[in-house]
C-alpha cells in the first residue's frame, strides 16, 4: 500500500534523480585506466601528468561538442584481473564513454575481451605484443606491433653497416609482450634477416642475477643481441654483459624506451639502438609539451621529469577520443549510452591523418596506430636520434 509518507520520500528523491541525470548529460565521462605501481611503474606513473595536460586543454577548448571532460581514474598496478576490475567499473558504475588504458600487453589480452562484451572502447598506450586489437570492434592501440618496430630498428643497423653478422635472443618470460618478442618476433625478423639466432638466454624480468644468461652468450659472442625485456631487465643485462666483456649490440622496441635509460646504465650498453615513437626534440611543439610536462612532474615531485613515448602516447590518445567523439556528435547523455559508445568506437576505427604529437596517425585495420618510428641509440648518457621513418 502507497501511503502518503512513501509519496512525500517519492516527491523529495525525483528532483535528486533527474538533477544527477542532468549533471552527467553535461559533462563526457572517461576512464582512466593507471599503472601508476607495479612492474611498469618507471615508464607509466607520469602517463596521467600527459592526460590532465591534455584533458584540460580540450576543456579550455571547449570541451567535446561543448560539454567538459571528467575523467575516472582506477590504478590497476599493472595487473590483468585489476584492469578487468576497471574496465568494469568504468562501464558499469561510473558510465564512461569509452576508457583510456590499460598500459601493458599482459592487462589487454584480457581487458580487450571484457571490453567487447561491455560494448566500450578501450585504447592502449603501451601494449605491443603483436595484434591484440585485431579481433576487436572496441579493443584500439595508440601503439605500433614490437614486430613492425624491430624490424625496422634492425633494417637501420644494417643500412647504416654496423656490425650484423650474427645475432642471439635474450627475453624475459614472465611479461607476456618480453616473451612474445623473445619466442616469436625476434626469431621470425632474423631468420628473414638471413641471421637465425645463435643462442637464446631467458630469465624472469626481475631476477637478480644474469650472469649465467651472459655467461651463455660470453660463450658464443655475436655482433647483436636481439632483447624482449622491460627497463629494469635490461639495465642489468647491459652492466652485466659489460662486467663479462661481451661487446654486442643490445637491440629491442619500445618495451625498453625509457627516457632515462641511458643514464641508469651508469655507462653500459653504449650504442644499443632501439625504436620510439615519440622524440622530444623532434621540433616546436613537441619541445613545448616536454617543457610543460617537465614542469608539472617536477612539481608533483616525480623521479622522472622528461617524457617518454608512452606519455606521448597517452596525451594523444586523449585527443584521438576528442576527434571521435566530435565526430560521432556525442552528448554524454545517459539514456544514449550504449550508442553513443558504439558510434564512437566506429569513429575511432575511422581517423586518418591526425596531426598529433607524435606525429602524424592513422588508424589501421588492426585497430593499431600508424605513425613515425624515431631510431635511438644510447650515447654516452642520453639517447641520440640515428633515423626517422615516416610510414
Amino acid at each position: 500500500m502507497i501511503t502518503k509518507r512513501h509519496l512525500l520520500a517519492l516527491s523529495a528523491a525525483l528532483p535528486l534523480a533527474f538533477a544527477t541525470g542532468a549533471k552527467a548529460a553535461d559533462e563526457i565521462i572517461l576512464g582512466y585506466s593507471m599503472a601508476k605501481t607495479g612492474p611498469y611503474v618507471s615508464l607509466a606513473n607520469t602517463n596521467e601528468i600527459a592526460i590532465d595536460m591534455a584533458v584540460e586543454e580540450i576543456n579550455a577548448a571547449g570541451g567535446i561538442n561543448g560539454k567538459p571532460i571528467k575523467l575516472v581514474k582506477f590504478d590497476t598496478a599493472g595487473d590483468p584481473k585489476q584492469a578487468v576490475l576497471a574496465v568494469r567499473r568504468f562501464a558499469q558504475d561510473d558510465k564512461a564513454l569509452a576508457v583510456i588504458g590499460p598500459f601493458s600487453s599482459s592487462e589487454c589480452k584480457v581487458v580487450f575481451p571484457a571490453a567487447e562484451r561491455l560494448g566500450i572502447a578501450t585504447m592502449s598506450m603501451a601494449s605491443s605484443a603483436p595484434n591484440l586489437a585485431a579481433d576487436f570492434q572496441y579493443a584500439f592501440r595508440n601503439t605500433t606491433g614490437e614486430g613492425t618496430i624491430i624490424k625496422l630498428v634492425l633494417n637501420s643497423i644494417m643500412e647504416r653497416g654496423l656490425p650484423a653478422g650474427s645475432a642471439a635472443i635474450a627475453h624475459a618470460t614472465d611479461d607476456t609482450v618480453s616473451n612474445v618478442i623473445g619466442t616469436k618476433v625476434l626469431p621470425a625478423i632474423l631468420d628473414g634477416a638471413g641471421l637465425a639466432p645463435q643462442d637464446v638466454v631467458t630469465f624472469e624480468y626481475a631476477a637478480f642475477d644474469l650472469s649465467p644468461q651472459v655467461s651463455k652468450l660470453k660463450e658464443n659472442p655475436t655482433d647483436l643481441v636481439g632483447l624482449g625485456a622491460p627497463p629494469e631487465a635490461a639495465i642489468k643485462l647491459a652492466k652485466e654483459m659489460q662486467r663479462q666483456g661481451h661487446e654486442g649490440r643490445l637491440f629491442g622496441g619500445t618495451t625498453v624506451a625509457d627516457v632515462e635509460l641511458p643514464e641508469r646504465m651508469d655507462g653500459a650498453g653504449n650504442g644499443m639502438t632501439i625504436g620510439t615513437t615519440f622524440y622530444e626534440g623532434l621540433n616546436d611543439k613537441t619541445r613545448a609539451f616536454g617543457a610543460e610536462f617537465s614542469k608539472r612532474a617536477a612539481a608533483a615531485g616525480m623521479d622522472r621529469t622528461v617524457a617518454n613515448q608512452f606519455d606521448a602516447s597517452a596525451y594523444d590518445i586523449v585527443y584521438l577520443y576528442a576527434e571521435a567523439m566530435k565526430a560521432a556528435g556525442v552528448t554524454g547523455d545517459p539514456a544514449k549510452l550504449a550508442d553513443e559508445r558504439t558510434a564512437i568506437a566506429d569513429a575511432v576505427a575511422k581517423i586518418k591523418d591526425a596531426e598529433l604529437l607524435e606525429g602524424t596517425i592513422s588508424i589501421a585495420e588492426n585497430h593499431d596506430a600508424i605513425k613515425p618510428i624515431y631510431i635511438l641509440e644510447v650515447d654516452g648518457d642520453g639517447w641520440k636520434l640515428v633515423d626517422t621513418i615516416q610510414r
